[in-house]
């Protein structure tokens, strides 16, 4: 079944008189394309001083009311679980939670149990009213750490367009194989493989995708890197450090076999701590933003978990 909310915004300052209906919109709601305003003005999904409008092309005024629905999709057989939250920060508008590993965030195709929403549907019933049920962002089933889960509407939407303008700071630790001397930034684009419909790639004709990241410590086979996210496409960091040729110490999705191990033959126990570690070893560390309603300044850190502290030992140690 689908719902709708309807957006509202009054048109402000005269830079925006006479411009186009479609363009405006997409300027005044950013969380969508000028595409997407085209197909709902098509639609008659768009209202002008509570008047149907039909023409991208349509002008609008300074002062001009502008209404807009926008649907989404209400999923009944989402089930309410009981599920250990690790809840980092909560308040009537949003809520942190530190994911751990093998936690899937949203239920897929005949995965619909056990996921960070259904614990969500549990702990918070009203959470089923809001789109893609307040989840801003996903972390991937084995990728730990802190993510944000709106709790109205409202809030929902500003952190999507916040999301969208780069205005979330988003830091993540990995471990990746092979020694990085010098910290850099990853900007290639990426698009789903064309062959492996589960994987990400780097591509031409990809989807912008930026990926900063610096030297923590260096090991004598691996890296240990913090990273920060400049966009947030699928899989991104994960098939960035696979592009530079450092994928992440334990991804199985995204491997690569170069002669990181060569140098390994004298020391079967630091082998099997790399070979056998049994996630990608990849962290949402911290989150900085300005809080959705209250524009207050938001900061949450959170360490690491205790099989990546085991692991970072263990290649200090050279154990």
């Amino acid at each position: 079944m689908k719902n709708f909310i309807l957006l509202e915004k009054k048109v402000p300052k005269k830079i925006f008189n006479q411009f186009r209906i479609d363009k405006a919109l997409s300027k005044l709601f950013p969380i969508c394309s000028r595409n997407y305003f085209k197909r709902c003005i098509h639609k008659g999904y768009v209202l002008v001083n509570n008047i149907i409008i039909k023409s991208p092309d349509f002008k609008i005024m300074e002062g001009d009311i502008l209404n807009v629905k926008k649907f989404f999709k209400k999923d009944k057989s989402l089930v309410s679980e009981k599920i250990n939250l690790s809840i980092v920060y909560e308040d009537k508008f949003l809520l942190i939670i530190n994911k751990p590993s093998s936690l899937v965030v949203h239920p897929g195709y005949g995965n619909k149990h056990n996921t960070l929403l259904n614990g969500l549907i549990f702990y918070y019933k009203n959470i089923k009213k809001i789109p893609q049920t307040g989840i801003v962002h996903r972390l991937d089933k084995d990728t730990t750490g802190l993510i944000i889960i709106a709790k109205t509407i409202s809030s929902y939407f500003i952190l999507k367009k916040m999301i969208k303008l780069r205005k979330i700071n988003r830091e993540y630790d990995a471990v990746v194989l092979g020694k990085i001397k010098f910290g850099d930034v990853i900007n290639a684009p990426i698009k789903r493989h064309k062959f492996y419909r589960t994987h990400m790639t780097v591509s031409l004709d990809g989807r912008n995708a930026v990926t900063h990241y610096k030297v923590r410590k260096k090991f004598s086979t691996c890296t240990w890197l913090k990273i920060r996210l400049e966009t947030g496409r699928t899989h991104q960091i994960r098939v960035h450090m696979l592009y530079i040729k450092h994928p992440i110490v334990g991804d199985k999705k995204y491997k690569y076999y170069l002669n990181f191990f060569k140098d390994l033959n004298n020391n079967s126990k630091l082998f099997n701590v790399i070979k056998n570690f049994p996630r990608q070893a990849l962290h949402a560390s911290k989150l900085k933003f300005f809080h959705p309603i209250t524009n207050k300044k938001m900061s949450f850190k959170i360490g690491l978990p205790q099989d990546m502290i085991e692991l970072i030992y263990k290649l200090d140690q050279k154990i």
